[in-house]
């Protein structure tokens, strides 16, 4: 199997709503296939909120390698392009090893640059960008967005008021660059892995898979999310890092805060689970070229399905 992976680099791409089941497949296949596992999820790079992010715990991973999980700390910023940077290292560290790399996440923005490249936008200093994140503290978001639609209209036009992180970041690049984001997404895309795609995506009908999420909050609830939360809100009381973007966050901080009973807290945060993963399917429908469409668990029919594929 070493031998074909280094004369024909393919390598196997899962998508998925959350809780459908997607770090368990990349699992199985890992084992078959000779794997290691390469994290596709924006929240789970952070090591902050291992149980709220359902990132994979090291009982969990079954001897699998795993990579780029719990590589950042609550307030360094990621991008697109840190991740795809990252993640093609690691997939060129897999190969030399003789292993398969097999990309696992539910952020489509990854998936999508790692098959298709991105823009060659330059990354916004910090001094700017923490003088956006003060712009538009000051303004407020209605005030902000009409800024920046004087600099940038397509990119005003295309967010919504409350869209607060992608409108001071298309601030920050027009200021830094002296350029609209809307010109730089428009320029010739770079950095798409290498190899032959093998994507899948998981999407289990929707009254199981809404069971599953519900299930699995009440589980994280009792390993210590609330308590995890409270952890990261002692460390963070002046800032907001992109961490607490976490679903379940804000519902649990408020429980905190004594703004809301934990029973209402739960109900919110399934709900807001269900509206993610309904959004991640339609992504999917829309975006993503599956070659491999699963509603149930993994079957040796696909693995053979798989092998063929390969070979």
């Amino acid at each position: 199997m070493a031998k074909e992976i280094k004369t024909n680099p393919f390598y196997i791409m899962i998508a998925g709503p959350t809780a459908s089941g997607k770090s368990q497949l990349a699992i199985d296949l890992a084992k078959r296939l000779n794997g290691a596992v390469i994290n596709a999820d924006s929240l789970q790079l952070y090591a902050d909120l291992p149980i709220l992010t359902a990132r994979p715990q090291l009982h969990e991973m079954q001897g699998v390698p795993h990579h780029l999980f719990g590589i950042l700390g609550a307030t360094q910023r990621s991008s697109v392009g840190y991740w795809l940077k990252q993640a093609a290292h690691e997939m060129a560290s897999v190969r030399m090893a003789g292993q398969c790399p097999i990309l696992v996440g539910g952020t489509g923005m990854y998936l999508q640059a790692g098959l298709q490249g991105i823009a060659p936008i330059p990354d916004v200093p910090e001094d700017v960008h923490l003088r956006c994140i003060k712009m538009h503290k000051e303004m407020g978001a209605i005030k902000f967005r009409q800024s920046l639609a004087i600099l940038d209209a397509d990119i005003a036009a295309r967010l919504a008021d409350g869209d607060s992180q992608r409108l001071i970041r298309a601030m920050g690049v027009a200021i830094a660059t002296d350029c609209p984001l809307s010109w730089w997404q428009k320029q010739p895309h770079k950095g798409a892995f290498s190899g032959t795609a093998i994507t899948i995506a998981l999407v289990p009908p929707r009254p199981i898979l809404y069971d599953r999420i519900n299930l699995r909050f009440d589980t994280m609830l009792a390993s210590g999310a609330l308590e995890e939360v409270e952890g990261l809100v002692n460390r963070c009381l002046n800032i907001r890092p992109p961490i607490m973007k976490a679903l379940g966050f804000a519902p649990l901080m408020a429980v905190l805060q004594g703004e809301m009973d934990l029973e209402n807290a739960i109900v919110i945060a399934k709900r807001d689970s269900r509206r993610y993963a309904k959004r991640q399917i339609t992504w999917i429908r829309n975006n993503y070229n599956t070659k491999f469409l699963l509603n149930t668990q993994l079957s040796e029919s696909l693995i053979q399905k798989i092998f063929s594929f390969i070979r």
